[in-house]
């Protein structure tokens, strides 16, 4: 969740202002000192904050949910929070097609189409997140026969840094290239995504031996349609989670869903209040970890349900961390993830957060993780009062040697050189942005360091 503090400062124009002298992420890690933070309710406002800002010479980065680990968010000129640019601005049922606001928050998108009766394709496993921020940091959801956000946008509209609005589709390089940019092109007003019918997901959640899951891995993730599996380091265990489609209006043989009381006991009280409590307890006393791991191993739920794909997608996650991720070639996956395995448990780093692995189907959109390639997607994850630096320069090193792209919303170490070799149209995307945005108004350190620019 963004937090701010206030301050004196005020800027010139119709927007409400969130006065703000101090920014931090959801986990904390990254902190800014925006002069403003501002909250355009409408196209109108997001082109009147770009040209006070262009004015006074500020920069500008846009921030959502501020969600992401890496510092796509932070500046010290103009912080635009897209909260109140939210909602549907069309549904084009011929073509499956739905038009939101860019500042629509993840969470919101089940109950706007519902009535509608469509759904997205796929979604990941949080969704607080603002639809601009996760299709512009390249992110997904889990199954080999899905992208992610990204490949499902159809149209696009941003504003530049000359105050420009740009109706972007197939074709023009703002929508080839605007879907992954990490805000350094401009502001995302609004979002056209494919969608499809309303589907019912049938879930099944269980314990397997870990050595079985990855050597099945390939397999199990190409005959179930949504697979993903975590991993507690120093077990021997694999918390599988495997989900089906099946059309909205049969429920015939399927089980019900999970029920209030039993989701509220596994998925409230142990997966984040007791879950919570053990990660200050391994916080404090490092040397429980392994112990810890095996009762937090033990204690994940199984069991079978069906229920709308929302919120079978969906958990809880209300413990916060600090995540590193890498898409890397899903024919490897096997190998990486049984070096990944063997690189933690002999580190000795007491790793409390589990390890999670999902997959997506390739793309064709530039900057995207998965472009041009099916990827498997590996997570490290950290307590948000733990050192994530150590644990994470012991993976990175396995996930890079295997070609693996990081996502852009997550913490990572690469510069520009070594994006460009994974990436082979990053500096085409560069090379837009210096034409749209030649004063750098969008630039912040994140981008330089992405994009190589001084």
């Amino acid at each position: 969740m963004n937090s701010w503090v206030r301050s004196r400062t005020a800027l010139r124009g119709p927007v409400q202002r969130l006065r703000g002298s101090s920014w931090r992420n959801w986990s904390g890690v990254q902190t800014a000192q925006p002069v403003a933070v501002v909250q355009p309710a409408t196209e109108e406002e997001v082109i009147a904050v770009i040209r006070d800002a262009a004015d006074r010479g500020l920069r500008v980065r846009t921030v959502g949910a501020g969600h992401s680990f890496t510092g796509a968010a932070v500046t010290d000129g103009i912080l635009v929070n897209l909260d109140r640019l939210s909602g549907v601005v069309n549904v084009d049922k011929d073509a499956m097609e739905v038009t939101f606001l860019a500042g629509t928050r993840l969470r919101d998108i089940p109950a706007l189409l519902r009535p509608h009766g469509l759904a997205l394709a796929n979604q990941g496993d949080v969704d607080p997140q603002s639809l601009a921020g996760a299709v512009s940091t390249s992110t997904h959801g889990t199954g080999l026969g899905f992208t992610g956000l990204a490949g499902m946008v159809r149209h696009l509209r941003i504003v530049t840094a000359d105050a420009t609005v740009h109706d972007a589709g197939p074709g023009d390089p703002l929508f080839r290239f605007g879907r992954v940019a990490v805000g350094a092109l401009g502001v995302l007003t609004e979002v056209t995504m494919s969608v499809v019918e309303g589907f019912l997901l049938s879930a099944v959640e269980r314990a397997e031996p870990l050595d079985t899951v990855v050597a099945g891995f390939g397999q199990l993730a190409r005959q179930t349609d949504h697979f993903e599996y975590y991993w507690f380091p120093g077990t021997d265990t694999a918390h599988v989670k495997l989900n089906t489609r099946h059309p909205l209006s049969d429920r015939s043989g399927l089980p019900g869903p999970v029920p209030r009381w039993r989701s509220f006991i596994e998925d409230e009280l142990v997966n984040n209040v007791a879950f919570e409590a053990m990660c200050e307890v391994m916080h404090a006393v490092p040397g429980t970890t392994p112990a810890v791991n095996r009762v937090s191993a033990a204690a994940l739920a199984q069991r079978r349900y069906a229920d709308t794909a929302d919120r079978v997608f969906v958990s809880p996650r209300r413990v916060r961390f600090n995540e590193m991720e890498y898409a890397v070639p899903f024919p490897d996956a096997g190998e990486v993830l049984a070096e990944v395995r063997r690189v933690i448990d002999s580190s000795g780093i007491p790793v409390g957060f589990p390890v999670e692995v999902r997959t997506a189907a390739a793309d064709d959109v530039p900057l995207s993780t998965a472009k041009g390639r099916p990827s498997c997607y590996v997570a490290v994850h950290r307590y948000h009062r733990d050192d994530w630096r150590e644990l994470f320069s012991v993976v990175e090193p396995v996930l890079v040697a295997a070609g693996g792209r990081p996502h852009w919303g997550k913490l990572h170490s690469l510069g520009h050189d070594r994006l460009a070799a994974v990436h082979p149209d990053l500096d085409a995307v560069g090379a837009l942005r210096a034409t749209v945005d030649p004063e750098g108004m969008f630039r912040n350190p994140y981008t330089d360091r992405i994009f190589g620019t001084v």
